[in-house]
């Protein structure tokens, strides 16, 4: 009886979105998310972590935040996609919920898809896929995005084993229990924290499906991904060394003067 009461309960759910300088499209996403949770039958919160922002944003935030009582935001002055996910993630962590997870400010994923993964997910975790048979990409991806992002996927997948087709989709959602385990764990802030974070969870011994989605690339895209690219498959291989016999290599880099560092790589 007990356990038949506990299915029939509405699942609370977290979703943690950062923010850093969105005021061009934090509007629409939490007026989307917020008209479209508003009717499900889930106990959804949405968390906003706006960070290092000089902007806007929270304005906008608090704005939704008046009309969609469930719509919440943190505001730290320290910086980076990862940072605010970790951030967000602990705070999450502090509340009764049975699912946490995330998903980018851009509203390149809807809350349809999003709520498909909500509606998929059977094991400890679940996380949108661009580059299964069954996802919907509209508009195409340009050549050079499909280029790097293939390049970045087979380093991951040589260096860490790894069988995800998309590791860097921004919609993930996962147990709790999950995210409880690793939180400590997470260190990486930048390029290369969705890797990190699918790591340690897999070293853990969860297990995450892939799942088609559908996306859509929007306007005011920050990233320039020919640019982006050495920056991404360094980190990818400091991390490989962070985790491995030869951490030392990244320890004596550390130490190094300023001056004497490479930009591309950073944490």
């Amino acid at each position: 009886m007990e356990e038949t009461k506990r299915e029939e309960r509405e699942r609370r759910i977290c979703i943690v979105i950062p923010a850093h300088n969105e005021e061009k499209r934090i509007g629409q996403t939490l007026k989307e998310y917020g008209r479209f949770f508003h009717y499900v039958k889930e106990d959804v919160e949405i968390l906003v972590i706006i960070n290092n922002t000089q902007d806007a944003t929270e304005d906008i935030v608090k704005q939704y935040q008046e009309q969609y009582p469930f719509i919440r935001y943190l505001n730290f002055k320290e910086g980076g996609k990862g940072f605010a996910i970790i951030e967000g993630f602990k705070e999450a962590l502090k509340g009764n919920f049975d699912l946490i997870g995330f998903v980018d400010a851009d509203l390149a994923t809807s809350p349809e898809a999003y709520y498909d993964l909500i509606n998929n997910i059977k094991e400890d975790g679940i996380i949108a896929s661009r580059y299964l048979k069954e996802s919907i990409v509209n508009p195409r991806q340009t050549l050079s995005r499909i280029f790097v992002s293939r390049i970045f996927n087979l380093l991951v997948r040589i260096l860490f084993m790894m069988p995800y087709r998309d590791t860097q989709c921004g919609a993930k959602l996962f147990t709790s229990k999950s995210i409880g385990s690793i939180i400590d764990r997470l260190k990486i802030t930048q390029w290369a924290f969705d890797v990190n974070f699918l790591y340690e969870l897999r070293k853990a011994g969860f297990k995450i499906k892939e799942h088609p989605t559908t996306w859509a690339d929007k306007e005011y895209s920050k990233i320039n991904f020919m640019n982006a690219g050495p920056r991404m498959a360094l980190s990818i291989i400091r991390l490989r060394l962070v985790n491995s016999p030869f951490k030392f290599l990244v320890r004596l880099y550390d130490g190094l003067p300023s001056r004497l560092k490479l930009s591309y790589l950073l944490k």
